[in-house]
């Protein structure tokens, strides 16, 4: 019994959150659907799309009770793409100013970020100015992405490669390769 009412107040709990973090997304350029384990929040001008199985959330992983996705296409010409069967863990973000496409069949480990941006002018005297220079992230088909991964601008991502956990990734890498640190590099080859 006490099982039972344990699920129940779970599924009460996490609908509730879903319902209130809804109220938080504004984006009405989102294509395609996802399934949500977690809140997930889409906000921005630009468009959001998702191929078929998309999925947000890890029940039995940590950040699933304290957190949320955070998805932002953030002017009008931004574009964020999901492909088909990308599986992302919980406390996952991601905030486009050109374009960001995550492959078909890419796992994302909990807490990651991707930015295409550094959303401000790196010289000191135009820090308060947007960054002028936002550039594409391409992560290709088939990439494992670990725990607490920042993907910055620029960088590409062939597929079937691993990204490990706590990596930094600053620079582009090619497909079949294991890579970590900070800044990331290469560990091994797949092949």
């Amino acid at each position: 019994m006490k099982k039972k009412i344990k699920k129940m107040i779970t599924k009460i709990y996490f609908f509730k959150k879903k319902i209130l973090y809804s109220f938080f997304s504004n984006n009405n350029r989102v294509n395609g659907s996802y399934l949500s384990y977690q809140p997930v929040v889409l906000r921005g001008k630009g468009q959001i799309l998702f191929g078929e199985n998309v999925a947000f959330g890890v029940i039995n992983s940590p950040k699933y009770y304290d957190s949320y996705a955070y998805i932002e296409a953030r002017t009008d010409s931004s574009v964020i793409e999901f492909g088909n069967e990308v599986k992302i863990n919980n406390a996952f973000s991601v905030i486009s100013e050109k374009k960001v496409l995550i492959g078909d069949k890419t796992i994302i480990g909990h807490n990651c970020s991707i930015m295409d941006s550094n959303f401000h002018n790196l010289h000191p005297d135009k820090r308060r100015e947007t960054d002028e220079f936002p550039q594409e992230v391409i992560i290709g088909n088939n990439v494992f992405i670990g725990n607490n991964v920042t993907i910055l601008k620029g960088v590409s991502i062939g597929e079937n490669s691993v990204i490990g956990s706590n990596s930094v990734v600053t620079k582009s890498f090619p497909e079949n390769v294991i890579v970590a640190g900070n800044p990331a590099t290469i560990i091994r080859s797949l092949d």
